[in-house]
């Protein structure tokens, strides 16, 4: 699975807009957007650190699992 699709995943898991899922991370808007849609490579360190608090605090589940070994 490619890194934006796990991305777009794990925002839908919570059940955040982009807007919402963009201020609970603290990144702009604009960059999330762009990650999604591709435009722009989210680094695998940062997204797998996402997961991980996602999953740390009830948010989503599965995720880490599917992240590129």
């Amino acid at each position: 699975m490619e890194l934006k699709e796990l991305l777009k995943e794990a925002r839908k898991q919570t059940g955040m807009t982009q807007k919402q899922f963009a201020a609970y991370f603290r990144i702009p808007y604009r960059t999330l957007e762009d990650w999604e849609r591709g435009v722009r490579h989210i680094a695998e360190y940062l997204l797998r650190l996402m997961i991980y608090r996602l999953e740390m605090e009830g948010l989503a589940r599965g995720l880490s699992e599917k992240m590129p070994d």
